[in-house]
């Protein structure tokens, strides 16, 4: 993708380095929106400079966490300037080649003040928004200046169908590209990733395309004055993102917060709530869960052992695998009416209550947590001893060994192919 996407830039550099830039109002006009949308957006995010003295948030989120369009400011510009096809009342005369080079080179813009701020800058980001755009002005701009747009489709409700549809299909561009990026980095299945995304376009993704098409037909008609006053409905959405964002991000800290009581009061081991959730979130991508219920598992797992505070003695190293069926029932029972006083969805006490049963009648996030957890036991009590790698490989044997009644095997290959990869790394 990064190749396709510096070929296409070098390209259209070149091309437009030779025919000049058409139309350089417009040009300037985007161009500057396009660049302030991404200044916004890489300056709302989170730094990649922390303080010595601020801890480092725990990564319970995964590596893959889509929230929609992180910059629709910029994302619109770039739309409307790929479908514009008048300017003012006039012709564009533009092409393909420029939409690129304009978007590329405001993009690249954008990013100058918030490296010099030791921000985060994301290639991928720029190599998706290059290939989104190259796509909707490839399906747009040759059909509208050879005037086949207007003889195949007209200036009535069948042109506007036509638009509907291509900002469908440039919508589905855009999460395949996104798809295919988290799949290079993070290696879970892409057909989870894809629905991911696609769900992302349905919020903030929506209103991207139709203030993109708005402000193309807008311009076409009153010249570039609008602009700025259609950007602004998008400036109040990526304010209102970031805050949900941030509620969102508050509320895993609070229950991170309280899956540790079991680590303060000296039942579990330190960090071990937080390597359950990420191991388990991890194997719930290699599953195929995504959304909602890997929400759930997430919590689940980060809560999973809340319910051992109900004991008067703690278990050695928390590993209540160990314990009796019908305590480690009692236990999960007690951590299930524990979590549903503190607001979380329903189905995160139920997964908690349902650790202790038979895996056949548990549902899939309680069989993830569970394997999940007596791998982590497993491999850190004393007697694992010898190399982590062996030490790994014992647990999973173990895990396999047990197959018949407490642990799922498909939930367990699933483990052994996430732990092959090292999403995580080796297991301590």
């Amino acid at each position: 993708m990064y190749g396709a996407a510096g070929a296409l830039a070098v390209v259209a550099l070149v091309w437009t380095e030779w025919h000049g830039v058409r139309q350089p109002a417009a040009a300037l006009a985007f161009g500057v929106l396009i660049a302030v949308g991404e200044v916004i957006r890489c300056v709302d995010a989170p730094s990649a400079r922390q303080p010595a003295r601020q801890p480092a948030r725990p990564r319970t989120g995964g590596a893959h966490d889509p929230r929609g369009e992180p910059a629709p400011v910029a994302a619109a510009g770039a739309l409307g300037y790929a479908l514009l096809g008048r300017l003012g009342g006039e012709p564009t005369t533009f092409g393909v080649l420029q939409v690129v080079t304009v978007v590329m080179a405001a993009t690249l813009a954008g990013l100058v003040v918030p490296l010099a701020l030791g921000r985060p800058a994301d290639p991928g980001h720029a190599a998706r928004r290059v290939l989104t755009v190259a796509f909707a002005a490839t399906c747009f701009q040759p059909l509208h200046q050879t005037g086949r747009l207007a003889s195949w489709f007209g200036h009535g409700p069948y042109a506007v169908g036509y638009l509907l549809a291509l900002l469908a299909l440039t919508a589905l561009c855009d999460a395949v590209l996104a798809a295919a990026l988290a799949r290079a980095r993070t290696g879970w299945p892409y057909g989870p990733l894809l629905g991911d995304e696609l769900r992302a376009q349905q919020g903030v993704g929506a209103a991207v395309c139709a203030t993109g098409v708005v402000m193309a037909l807008t311009v076409a008609v009153a010249g570039l004055w609008p602009l700025p006053v259609l950007a602004v409905p998008l400036l109040l959405i990526q304010y209102s993102y970031r805050r949900y964002a941030g509620i969102r991000a508050t509320y895993r800290q609070t229950i991170a917060s309280l899956a540790r009581s079991t680590e303060i009061a000296g039942y579990t081991p330190a960090g071990h709530a937080l390597k359950v959730a990420a191991l388990s979130r991890a194997v719930g991508r290699e599953l195929g869960l995504s959304g909602a219920r890997l929400t759930v598992l997430e919590y689940a797992a980060l809560m999973h052992d809340i319910g051992q505070l109900s004991l008067l003695d703690p278990v050695p190293a928390g590993a209540t695998e160990q314990l009796p069926a019908a305590e480690q029932r009692r236990i999960a029972l007690l951590g299930g009416a524990v979590v549903r006083q503190t607001g979380v969805p329903a189905e995160v006490a139920v997964v908690v209550e349902r650790q202790a049963d038979p895996y056949r009648e548990q549902p899939l996030a309680a069989r993830i947590v569970r394997a999940v957890n007596a791998y982590t036991e497993l491999v850190s009590r004393p007697a694992a001893g010898g190399a982590a790698g062996a030490a790994a490989l014992r647990a999973l044997e173990r895990l396999r060994l047990a197959t018949a009644r407490d642990f799922d095997p498909v939930v367990v290959e699933a483990l052994a192919a996430v732990l092959s990869r090292q999403v995580y790394g080796r297991p301590r």
